[in-house]
């Protein structure tokens, strides 16, 4: 009786204990739909070898479910439409962890495809991950339940932008100039918002809006800001659209400052030059010189692949993975999205929290300017010699911005 009660016992903890832990051991698929050939190529690859490095680091012991996180890449030539080829290519290979991030006019048509594959085929549900996709809409009046932003928006951007632009008396005359396409519309569209709440001293002197990723000489956009008196010029531009305009600046003579999203992204340091010391700037929510084990993890990166590592966002995303995972006790992802709503996780520079409301990642930003790399300050993308260097940093509540998602939870 002693004997059978005690194995009644045990049997009962190994089953809570194999519960708690479903799924360690587990293979968990994931997909980045981004592109890998063109103009904009050279981002999603280097992106991609950030998955294949991550994804080892953050697998078995490396996350509190214990899982393996695998990552396939399929290049979507920056279609909408080969994006949703892709989609239903990666949900046929079993996958239901999708990852994107370049070019929110892809993420819009993702969200949509989502929305409804989950409805129509319940129990075989996908998740979306966002790492880049900056458009507002996607949070706010396009938000889904299937849907999880990890970088901050063009909005919270703008925001802190705007706020570190407020103390920069120098700045009278301001062009802006930015692809065609969501994004390149949002900042426009926040940039005069925010500096006429901010700033109404300073002049909107120009705008202007290029087809994405076809453009491959800048100078005329260059003289055309010249000849409006612009002494700086804030643009959304990324890859090959950021790089090229940078090159035609400085061979074309223009000054003035830069205020960017993507001037870290590959090709533009290269392009930046020591032309830009002190006049290009750029907001997102990281740098190439955070400190501690990021600083470690670049350098081994490097060394690795002879590439700069640069969007955090891949982190964050196996860190709030595991977390949730490990909280909902299953890589069910019906189960893990009703743990990732709300989570905090310690990252690599503080407390993040992806927000209920909208599942917008809150999270800090920073303002860093191009200048030479040095002792405080010694990471140097592409061998530049120069880095971007912190010259401000804003907390989640400052570059945190409203919502107005009506989110429709599944039942």
């Amino acid at each position: 009786m002693k004997f059978a009660l005690k194995a009644l016992v045990a049997a009962a903890v190994l089953a809570a204990t194999g519960t708690s832990f479903a799924q360690k051991g587990e293979t968990v698929k994931m997909v980045r739909i981004d592109p890998l050939t063109g103009l904009l190529g050279p981002v999603g690859v280097s992106q991609g070898k950030g998955y294949q490095f991550f994804a080892e680091k953050f697998s078995g012991a490396g996350n509190p479910a214990g899982v393996k996180f695998e990552v396939t890449l399929i290049d979507n030539k920056l279609s909408p439409a080969e994006s949703l080829n892709a989609l239903k290519a990666a949900i046929d290979q079993g996958a239901r962890y999708i990852i994107q991030g370049n070019g929110s006019s892809v993420a819009l048509a993702l969200v949509d495809a989502i929305n409804k594959h989950n409805e129509r085929n319940p129990g075989k549900e996908v998740l979306y991950l966002n790492d880049a996709a900056v458009d507002p809409d996607l949070t706010n009046s396009k938000c889904s339940y299937w849907h999880f932003r990890f970088d901050a928006d063009t909005s919270m951007k703008m925001e802190a932008m705007s706020s570190f632009m407020v103390d920069q008396k120098d700045i009278k005359n301001v062009y802006i100039l930015g692809q065609n396409y969501s994004h390149g519309v949002q900042v426009a569209k926040y940039a005069k918002e925010t500096l006429a709440r901010k700033r109404p001293d300073i002049k909107i002197v120009g705008e202007d809006l290029h087809p994405l990723a076809q453009v491959r000489d800048f100078a005329p956009y260059i003289a055309k800001i010249k000849a409006s008196g612009a002494d700086t010029v804030i643009t959304g531009n990324w890859g090959s659209d950021l790089s090229l305009l940078i090159k035609a600046a400085n061979e074309g003579g223009f000054n003035g400052k830069f205020f960017t999203y993507y001037a870290g992204v590959t090709g533009t340091p290269s392009s930046l030059g020591q032309n830009g010391a002190g006049r290009v700037y750029q907001v997102a929510y990281s740098h190439y010189n955070m400190g501690g084990q990021m600083d470690k993890w670049m350098a081994e990166f490097k060394q690795k692949y002879n590439d700069d590592f640069y969007t955090g966002s891949t982190i964050r995303i196996f860190e709030t993975l595991g977390a949730a995972m490990a909280q909902a006790k299953s890589t069910d992802p019906v189960k893990v999205a009703a743990a990732l709503e709300g989570i905090k996780v310690k990252s690599f520079n503080g407390e993040v929290e992806m927000r209920k409301a909208d599942h917008q990642l809150q999270q800090p930003l920073y303002i860093s300017v191009w200048q030479k790399a040095d002792k405080k300050y010694p990471y140097s993308p592409e061998n530049t010699g120069m880095t971007l260097a912190p010259v401000k940093e804003f907390p989640n509540y400052v570059s945190s911005t409203p919502t107005s998602c009506q989110m429709k939870r599944p039942s």
